[in-house]
């Protein structure tokens, strides 16, 4: 036989098995997965051992399994790539959970790979096990418990598919010991089965023109954008502000939207809700059309239901359909994209404009009205010769970093909503910080992801010296892993907004919120072996902010800030958008509407 005819008879060599650690691994390269942020542990150690042999995926150490999860959210949001995380049974798993339940409230997709004990085990209280898919049922998209290594690379494919698919958000893949050891055959990425996670009905065309139909006749609208805008990718933003510019309406955004609409564009703005501008807050309060863009009418954003936004129509695009109604009434539901509900809203618009010659002359008042309220200087402060104040450093951080590829993750408190008021953005996936959940020690395992994502970018967290410490550790995981994050704390010695409430809500009864025994971070952040800073006064600032950019490693910024500032304008707990509050407050005295705070 001629080696030609061999060949063409010659059978096809058997598919490979191999151990389920290894399909785990080949499944996630096909996903594209470049890093994992993790923390080892007896049940995942044949998973380490096969990363072990291979370097096509990045592994960072992460010091606490929620610094991995928060990591794995700040690469996930800055990239918006499905970000993961593999950590250990038990411990490791209840750990990860406070990042599953953050990454849930704020639709951030995520793959976590937790270790659970061998499938014999399961059941009998053995070393280190617990219920994971029970535990994170709740805080999860979905879980699976893999029960064969025959199923394993085909739920891999299925989880990252669910991730990113409809409105985004954590999966959790928990696999006993045994079945990381078990071979098996793998499932290719286009031979998956996946479960249709979402079906999003055809975009109603109905809902389109009758959308329309309200912008093209209301006098005072407004588009209220938030997170979803800056999940349906680059292109939703960018529709964004073409609809914008063709219609003349205003833009608000939720703490989670920002940067998807220009700050500098003179139709932003600013934030809206409990510490959003006066404009914001006002417009949303008197428009006649709200228009809600991947938002969820959070009750940070909406204060008192009766009363929030009370004459006017509203108009909700969301590609979940349970948010639709679930907490305020709308006259128009659109199940959508944001994206693509814009991008035919867009396309209806401008064909009407051709036909109509519509007058922009109808919104006049509406403008001049928002340019009035503009005059308010919302956060606006007092500046002191002698001591830093909070909203000074933002603002010199903002300014001294323009023009630089800059990232900003946060922590929790005063400092984040100093930051949303004071650092500008004009781009999405700039801005990482926990929204719903309000998780203190966010920012510095967040940042480490950002930073893993673009090495060559300035990553800051803005913190405050409370919430880092929740997850200070972290630092450790910068220096070893050459991830030169800066960490610009607002040191106060409070825990900031707790104070703050108990000062308007409380008398001043100041129950346990001032730390008196702070670390020297400087001298902490040399013990790890990356750079320390302090600014005390405003004159030296500058100088300081410049060095820490300029320092190739991670760093420490010690900011020490005016105590007892406050975060204003405020609409306190069950107050109307139009009952904010300003700087001459204090506590027990009535606000500028009227509304006794105690």
């Amino acid at each position: 036989m001629s080696s030609l005819a061999a060949k063409q008879t010659a059978k096809p060599a058997p598919a490979l098995s191999k151990p389920g650690a290894e399909l785990l691994l080949d499944a996630l390269e096909e996903q594209g997965v470049e890093v994992i942020f993790g923390y080892p542990g007896g049940a995942v150690l044949p998973i380490y051992d096969a990363l072990h042999a291979r370097d096509s995926i990045r592994h960072v150490l992460m010091r606490h399994e929620q610094g991995a999860l928060h990591a794995a959210e700040g690469y996930a949001r800055s990239t918006g790539k499905v970000g993961v995380a593999l950590v250990t049974s038990g411990p490791g798993a209840t750990n990860a959970v406070t990042g599953l339940a953050d990454a849930l409230l704020d639709s951030i997709p995520l793959v976590c790979i937790t270790g659970q004990v061998a499938r014999p085990l399961i059941g009998t209280d053995a070393f280190q096990e617990c219920d994971t898919t029970g535990i994170t049922r709740s805080c999860t998209k979905h879980n699976y418990l893999v029960q064969s290594a025959q199923t394993l690379s085909n739920t891999v494919h299925e989880a990252f598919h669910v991730a990113r698919r409809g409105r985004p958000g954590p999966v959790l893949i928990d696999i006993p010991k045994d079945t990381q050891f078990e071979t098996a055959l793998y499932t290719s990425r286009e031979n998956a089965k996946n479960r249709n996670c979402i079906v999003l009905p055809e975009l109603d065309r109905n809902k389109i023109d009758q959308t329309v139909d309200l912008m093209r006749h209301a006098r005072r609208p407004v588009f209220y954008t938030g997170g979803g805008v800056i999940n349906a990718g680059p292109e939703a933003s960018e529709t964004l502000r073409k609809l914008a510019a063709a219609t003349g309406f205003p833009v608000t955004s939720t703490l989670m939207g920002l940067g998807a609409f220009p700050a500098s564009n003179p139709q932003w703005l600013g934030m809206l809700g409990m510490h959003g501008s006066f404009e914001a807050n006002n417009a949303m309060h008197d428009c006649d059309l709200m228009i809600a863009i991947g938002a969820r009418f959070d009750d940070r954003v909406t204060g008192r239901i009766d009363a929030f936004s009370p004459n006017s129509r509203k108009v909700h695009i969301d590609v979940d359909p349970s948010s639709i109604n679930k907490n305020v009434n709308v006259d128009i539901g659109i199940v959508g994209d944001a994206g693509e509900v814009m991008e035919a809203l867009l396309a209806e618009w401008n064909a009407r404009e051709k036909q109509e010659n519509y007058k922009t002359a109808r919104t006049n008042a509406w403008r001049e009205q928002i340019d009035a309220w503009r005059k308010r200087k919302s956060f606006h402060y007092e500046p002191s010769k002698e001591a830093i104040k909070p909203q000074y450093a933002i603002e010199r951080l903002y300014q001294l970093t323009r023009g630089k590829d800059v990232y900003v993750t946060t922590e929790v408190g005063q400092h984040q909503m100093w930051a949303a008021q004071h650092f500008h953005f004009d781009e999405p996936n700039r801005w990482m910080t926990s929204g719903g959940l309000g998780t203190m020690g966010y920012g510095l395992p967040a940042a480490l992801g950002v930073q893993a994502a673009y090495p060559d970018a300035l990553v800051i967290d803005i913190a405050g010296d409370a919430s880092v410490q929740m997850t200070m550790q972290e630092m450790s995981a910068a220096v070893q892993h050459g991830l030169p994050i800066k960490i610009f704390i607002l040191n106060n010695a409070y825990l900031g907004m707790v104070r703050q409430w108990q000062e308007l809500l409380h008398g001043g009864r100041y129950s346990h919120s001032y730390s008196d025994s702070l670390p020297d971070f400087v001298k902490l952040a040399e013990a790890y072996g990356g750079q320390g800073i302090r600014a005390e006064t405003p004159d030296e600032l500058d100088d300081k902010i410049r060095e820490m950019i300029d320092t190739p490693k991670p760093v420490l910024f010690d900011c020490v800030v005016t105590q007892e500032e406050n975060v204003f304008p405020m609409i306190p707990s069950g107050a109307a958008h139009n009952e904010m509050l300003f700087g001459d407050v204090k506590g027990g005295e009535v606000s500028d509407a009227g509304k006794v705070l105690v």
